[in-house]
C-alpha cells in the first residue's frame, strides 16, 4: 500500500512515516499543501494523510481541489485539538475521516486500516491464497503453516500482489507501490521477485511475459 503523507512539521512527519513504514506501507512525504495536492493529483496513492494547517496551500483547499478533480483517493485529515470547526469543514470538503492531534500511532494505523477497508482497498487484515497465509496486521507470512521471514520490500511486494490477486500487475505499478518515490535499479523488481519466490515457492506468483506478474486464486 502506498500512502502520501502531507505534513509540514518535520518531527511529526518523521514519526508518522516511521510508524507507517514499520507497518508495511510505502510512504511519500510532502512538506506543503501545494506539493501535496500536485502529488496526489498526478500519482497513484492508496490513501492520503493530510494535516490541515499547511503552508502555501491549506489542507481544506487540498481536499476540495482533489474532490473537484473527481479524485476518489481516501483522505485522513489531521487536526489540532479543539478545532471542531476544522473537522466539520474537512468532512464537508470531502475528507473521509479525521484524527485529532496529539494521537497515538496505533490509533492512526487503526484508522487508516479501517478507512482502506471501507473503500475496498484493504478488505481484510488476513489474506489466504492456497497454502499462503498473510497477516497484514502482524506482518507475518506462513506457507503450509510454516512462518516465512521476509524483508520489508519482499513483504510489500507479496502483499500488493495478494491484494490484487487474479489480476496481472505491471512491473511499473509494482515499482510505485513497493519503492514509492525511491528510484530502484532497472532490474530491482526481477531480483526482488527471485528472492521472494525462493522463500514462498516458485509456483505462487506467475510471470506473464511482456505484461507483468499475477497471483491466482487456486481452483478447487
Amino acid at each position: 500500500m502506498r500512502v502520501l503523507l502531507v505534513e509540514d512539521e518535520a518531527a511529526i512527519a518523521r514519526d508518522i512515516a516511521g510508524a507507517l513504514a514499520e507497518a508495511g506501507y510505502v510512504v511519500d512525504i510532502a512538506r506543503d499543501g501545494d506539493d501535496g495536492w500536485f502529488r496526489a493529483s498526478t500519482e497513484d496513492y492508496d490513501a492520503v494523510i493530510l494535516d490541515l494547517g499547511l503552508p502555501k496551500l491549506d489542507g481544506l483547499s487540498v481536499v476540495r481541489r482533489l474532490r473537484e478533480e473527481a479524485s476518489t483517493v481516501p483522505i485522513l485529515v489531521l487536526t489540532a485539538r479543539g478545532s471542531w470547526l476544522q473537522r466539520v469543514e474537512g468532512i464537508d470538503a470531502g475528507a473521509d475521516d479525521y484524527l485529532t492531534k496529539p494521537f497515538e500511532m496505533e490509533e492512526l494505523l487503526a484508522r487508516l486500516a479501517a478507512l482502506l477497508r471501507r473503500v475496498g482497498r484493504h478488505v481484510t487484515p488476513l489474506i489466504e491464497v492456497g497454502a499462503l497465509r498473510i497477516d497484514t496486521r502482524r506482518l507475518r507470512v506462513m506457507v503450509n503453516g510454516r512462518t516465512i521471514e521476509l524483508s520489508p520490500l519482499e513483504f510489500r511486494l507479496l502483499r500488493y500482489l495478494a491484494h490484487n490477486r487474479d489480476r496481472v500487475v505491471a512491473q511499473s505499478e509494482l515499482v510505485e507501490h513497493v519503492y514509492g518515490s525511491d528510484e530502484p535499479e532497472s532490474n530491482a523488481i526481477e531480483a526482488l521477485m527471485a528472492r521472494l519466490r525462493r522463500k514462498i515457492g516458485s509456483g505462487t506468483i506467475e510471470t506473464r511475459r511482456g505484461h507483468g506478474y499475477i497471483m491466482e486464486t487456486p481452483t478447487s
